[in-house]
């Protein structure tokens, strides 16, 4: 067996040309810029440059970027009330919530009450169940993007055997139920 080198940014570079268009489609034909909300609690340095990064990569991509920044003292009351209003706002279509949440805030209700429509993490209950039940409509990106890549290097993936490492509710739990919906053993 041969090893392959996935070349992570050639691939991610295509993807975003295919979104990039497929916006701009959507302007045109129809008037709608894609909105992507960040949420932050806090100023985690890690979470600033990835919530950030998400920021400039949606605007490159011709989407409305919204960050909301909310101080490490948040309660869990504010942060709620702001995740209902981002879930009334039609011009937004997608809410990243940046995790982990201060340790004073509980991230199960905030999950409860995000519109599973617009829960571009797939964390929701609904989310999470739909990708149990094999009938996702919106998966984690990273889990995502990872299956994107396996099927463009490695190709189907029927009867081959797979390793994931964690279990986190991002990462480890959806990647495996994506490998196990294309017929992979995990």
């Amino acid at each position: 067996m041969s090893a392959t080198i996935i070349d992570g940014k050639a691939s991610a570079a295509r993807l975003r040309e295919k979104i990039a268009a497929y916006a701009a489609e959507l302007k045109s034909r129809h008037g709608l810029v894609p909105g992507l909300a960040t949420v932050l609690v806090g100023s985690d340095p890690a979470s600033e440059v990835y919530v950030k990064n998400k920021g400039k990569t949606a605007e490159a991509l011709g989407f409305k970027s919204v960050h909301v920044g909310l101080p490490a003292e948040t309660s869990q009351e504010t942060l709620h009330a702001k995740v209902r209003e981002l879930n009334r706002d039609r011009s937004v279509h997608g809410i990243l919530v940046q995790l982990p949440l201060p340790k004073h805030l509980d991230e199960n209700p905030m999950l409860d009450i995000l519109d599973p429509a617009k829960d571009v993490d797939a964390l929701t209950p609904i989310n999470a169940g739909l990708l149990l039940s094999g009938r996702a409509h919106l998966v984690s990106c990273t889990p995502a993007g990872t299956m994107l890549l396996l099927k463009e290097y490695v190709g189907d993936l029927s009867g081959k055997e797979a390793l994931v490492i964690g279990r986190s509710l991002l990462f480890g739990k959806p990647a495996a139920q994506l490998l196990l919906a294309a017929n992979a053993t995990v």
